[in-house]
């Protein structure tokens, strides 16, 4: 098990200070490892020089003696939808090692911008080869801001997941979901690391009782992201609420040799979730880093009663769910991330709005539309993965096909949830290239290798992914016999243009 606080350094990316000094920041990194307050730290590819940090910290340390224990340092890859080869995985993880100064990536947390590119599973393929060679470049396989069905999907599908990164907060429990995150990491070992613990620094006494800030009161990225999060679970007035919740419980364990705050409690209460492994608590390394570590560190003696929890629970009963599951933010509306959409991650407008306009430019002209998924089947056969011809949009039976067939003959494993997961992504990713959306779907057909013993996951799976749109299709469900191992195939007919469920009798 990781360290119960992990130290992140998402606060070096920028947008909250104007210029990070490396070697200033490896100093006070070795102080928080020297006095055992920082023992695990958490970065990733953008997050500024996170990663020199590490290198400079390395390179000074290993003049006279690296502490005993060493530190550990995890970062995260977040490649951009299109990478797909081996040789682009070998380069960022040789670029993080370069950085760090480091032979092996402790541990390598992958974060997946559309599950609708098939080429993330191609990524796992080769990461895997990577931390299975003689020399290893990765330790540990990990995930960051991965769902639920595709951390499933992933497992069921062969790769070994140490932990999954997401957000946790006392406004965030979307991984107690029922058969969520939290139920599936504890059945299948694997490690939550929550970060979002405290709101990008809203849990903390300096908000209690204020007027709601706004605009240019929102100083950092920090703040404007979690702004966001406290908007969507409600707003200000029961957010106070729950601050006051947390003050009232802080003052109880208060003692004048150990000053408990609301972040402690804050603290506190995540590491009580289940299949909590870890919280990640943001540091700049700055002079007040180590007051701060001090201070956070006093949450692992604390253990919330079961007063506590009542009166948590009580206040947290004004607040609005979290929408959707772990991860969702960064792939679906309202995305809740501190621009409030995904500028500054992805590039794809362009090339997007281009696509869009062809496709309705042939609609108009009566023409007929086909998505190829590039399988060699598709020419051999003379078929293609769907076709658009006026409103209407048929997607040809589609099974859980592998984008790297000779390293993983068929995603999601043997799991014929895992592979409808894949099936769901396959599928998605033609409607929208036909500017249609999963929304659109009038009727599915779906088909079963092994009907009795599928029937149940398979149904739950198709039910998820039609409720997080809002929708239910026509639906059929039989026996068939499907080639190879597939455990399930299935047909999907689309009509763009209709308003939505308009009424249900």
């Amino acid at each position: 098990m990781s360290n119960r606080i992990i130290t992140g350094l998402w606060q070096l990316a920028g947008g909250h200070d104007e210029k990070v000094d490396v070697e200033s920041c490896s100093r006070v990194m070795e102080e928080l490892v020297q006095k055992g307050l920082a023992m695990t730290f958490d970065m990733a590819d953008h997050y500024g020089p996170a990663e020199q940090v590490v290198g400079h910290y390395r390179s000074r340390v290993s003049a006279y003696t690296l502490p005993q224990p060493q530190p550990t340092f995890f970062t995260k890859w977040c490649p951009q939808p299109e990478v797909s080869t081996a040789e682009e995985t070998e380069a960022a993880v040789d670029l993080a090692r370069s950085r760090m100064g480091v032979e092996t990536v402790d541990r390598l947390q992958v974060h997946i911008w559309d599950y609708t590119e098939p080429t993330y599973l191609s990524l796992f393929c080769h990461l895997q080869s990577l931390q299975s060679s003689s020399n290893p470049k990765v330790k540990q396989l990990a995930l960051t801001n991965t769902d639920t069905a595709h951390l499933l999907l992933l497992i069921h599908s062969g790769f070994t997941i140490a932990s999954n990164q997401v957000s946790v907060s006392i406004l965030d429990r979307r991984i107690l979901n029922p058969n969520g995150m939290a139920a599936i990491c504890s059945s299948k070992g694997v490690e939550i690391l929550a970060y979002g613990v405290l709101l990008g620094g809203f849990l903390n006494e300096k908000w209690l009782g204020v007027e709601e800030p706004r605009g240019s009161e929102l100083g950092n990225w920090s703040l404007k992201k979690y702004k966001r999060f406290i908007d969507v679970a409600g707003g200000w007035i029961p957010f106070q609420r729950v601050l006051s919740t947390l003050d009232f419980i802080a003052k109880k364990y208060t003692s004048p040799s150990s000053p408990i705050t609301i972040s402690t409690i804050a603290i506190s209460y995540v590491l009580s979730l289940p299949a909590v492994a870890s919280v990640i608590i943001g540091s700049r390394l700055s002079t007040s880093s180590v007051a701060n570590a001090e201070s956070n560190r006093r949450a692992l003696d604390i253990e919330l009663d079961e007063e506590d929890l009542q009166m948590i629970g009580q206040a947290q009963k004004e607040l609005k769910d979290v929408p959707g599951d772990s991860g969702d933010e960064y792939r679906r509306a309202p995305f809740l991330t501190a621009k409030g959409d995904l500028s500054d991650h992805l590039d794809r407008e362009g090339e997007e709005g281009t696509r869009r306009r062809l496709v309705e430019e042939a609609v108009a002209r009566g023409e007929r539309v086909e998505v190829s998924s590039g399988s060699p089947y598709e020419a051999l056969a003379g078929y293609c993965r769907a076709v658009r011809l006026d409103s209407t949009i048929h997607i040809s039976g589609t099974t859980a096909t592998s984008p790297l067939p000779t390293l993983l003959p068929i995603a999601g494993g043997s799991s014929a949830a895992s592979q409808l997961t894949h099936i769901f992504d396959i599928v998605t990713r033609a409607l929208n290239k036909l500017n249609g959306s999963l929304s659109d779907v009038v009727r599915t057909r779906l088909f079963l290798s092994d009907l009795e013993a599928d029937v149940e996951e398979v149904s739950r799976e198709h039910g998820r992914a039609f409720a997080r749109e809002g929708v239910r299709p026509s639906n059929t469900l039989v026996g068939a016999k499907l080639v190879g191992e597939f455990k399930v195939e299935m047909e999907v007919e689309a009509r763009i243009g209709g308003k939505g469920v308009v009424l249900r009798v």
